[in-house]
């Protein structure tokens, strides 16, 4: 993936300036609901899935192509940001509508979002109180070590997937879904809905790798790294790998195949109105 052919955010990326101690829980649907610590927590067990390897994070050394003192992992964030603007500027644009750029705020260790104070362990977040994703840098590195996955584009997708639930927001679906889950009868129709939700966000995030893979020239093996990734994250295989048994009705962001069939629909097509998952029946997302 060449990731430096993309453009920049503008000012889009801002560091949070330091951690904070403590701990506490951010709200907003993130990729990472399940991993690394808390799922440890919720099923008291190291999160490992072995699914192949991955490229390294991106080096935190000065880069030559960026501004003085800025690192080569700030400007990877700052130009995956500034294409998803790019991108969903352009398809806001069409629709007659105007596209409100969220902020990424990469920190260590832990932050205070307008949704909490999150620390690493909650994994990367959208808060859409404040329009901000934050996204703990060690994370990529975790994904290596803890995921058994990685590369460029596998990092990509994680930022826009994150930045598909900004756009559900800005669209007001995310809305939508919580009084849905307000209203839901049982807790498993509550989850149902937020499958639906971080379905589709899988593929806004496909969406987006569709218009950017000629600017990147993005190759198969890019692609497989973030396939590998969505079935890493799949309820069933995370479910599997810690209890040793898949619970159906407990699935918050869809299984392995749905994640991946999802981020494929919008990775195939690059058309936003091919990712409505709330329209067909629930046994057949």
């Amino acid at each position: 993936m060449d990731w430096k052919n993309l453009p920049r955010s503008g000012g889009g990326v801002q560091p949070s300036g330091g951690g904070l101690p403590g701990g506490g829980l951010a709200v907003g649907g993130g990729i990472g609901g399940l991993l690394l610590a808390l799922l440890a927590m919720f099923f008291g067990v190291d999160p490992s899935v072995v699914l192949g390897g991955g490229e390294s994070p991106p080096a935190q050394t000065q880069s030559p192509a960026g501004q003085a003192g800025e690192t080569e992992e700030y400007e990877f964030l700052d130009r995956i940001l500034g294409s998803t603007n790019e991108v969903w500027g352009g398809i806001f644009q069409q629709a007659g509508r105007t596209y409100t750029k969220p902020v990424l705020v990469p920190f260590r260790g832990a932050v205070r979002s307008a949704c909490g104070q999150a620390t690493s362990a909650v994994g990367p977040f959208y808060c859409p109180l404040d329009n901000k994703i934050y996204l703990d840098t060690s994370f990529f590195a975790q994904m290596d070590r803890q995921l058994g996955g990685g590369g460029d584009f596998a990092y990509s997708y994680v930022i826009a997937h994150e930045v598909g639930h900004h756009v559900q927001n800005e669209l007001g679906i995310a809305d939508q879904v919580t009084r849905a889950q307000q209203g839901a009868r049982t807790q498993a129709e509550a989850n149902a809905y937020g499958v639906r939700l971080e379905l589709q966000a899988d593929c806004f995030a496909g969406v987006w790798g569709h218009r950017v893979s000629s600017l990147a020239n993005l190759t198969p093996e890019d692609v497989r790294e973030a396939v590998n990734t969505a079935a890493a994250i799949g309820d069933d295989a995370l479910q599997q790998q810690s209890r040793g048994y898949v619970v159906p009705d407990s699935f918050t962001h869809g299984s392995s195949q749905q994640r991946v069939n999802w981020f494929m629909t919008g990775f195939r097509t690059g058309d936003p109105n091919r990712c409505d998952t709330f329209s067909q029946p629930y046994n057949q997302l």
